[in-house]
């Protein structure tokens, strides 16, 4: 049986609730976008800033203004794409790698504070729930990716 629709207008609720504070935390602390950014840098070695600004949906020019400062701190590197002269490719240095663990710890330490007073196997059940909504939102995200684009009339059979 499928939830009812109150059951998700709630489920709704919460989690747009849960994701105004992360976004809130988010812009009052430089740290959190600082992680998110080094987290992506991190996953690949030289990666381009229109890759990051894809992951992360988010304008180019917002990607090329923090990859500056993250430049400037001396935490990554930004060299020319030998395959691409025209763009470049960002890399972790060493420090940008110690802020990574140092930011990681921090937002685990913080959620461990969260859920201080939760029961672990409460703290597994959401946790496995939040991927099985991650996997559900990309299973209909890629039906929809394949379905036509455009008018009826306008498409070619």
């Amino acid at each position: 049986m499928a939830p009812s629709k109150r059951d998700v207008r709630s489920l709704v609720g919460a989690l747009f609730a849960v994701n105004a504070g992360l976004e809130r935390a988010r812009r009052q602390r430089k740290g959190a976008s600082t992680l998110s950014l080094l987290q992506v840098i991190g996953g690949k070695h030289g990666i381009r800033p229109s890759e990051i600004a894809d992951f992360q949906q988010v304008h180019p020019s917002l990607v090329t203004r923090q990859i500056r400062d993250l430049e400037d701190a001396g935490l990554v590197d930004v060299a020319a794409d030998p395959a691409d002269r025209r763009s470049c490719l960002v890399t972790l240095l060493p420090a940008g790698l110690e802020e990574l663990r140092r930011l990681e710890q921090f937002g685990l330490t913080r959620f461990e504070q969260i859920v201080r007073d939760w029961k672990p196997e409460e703290v597994r059940t959401l946790s496995e729930m939040l991927q099985r909504l991650r996997a559900s939102m990309a299973t209909l995200t890629a039906q929809e990716e394949r379905r036509p684009v455009g008018r009826r009339w306008q498409r070619v059979e």
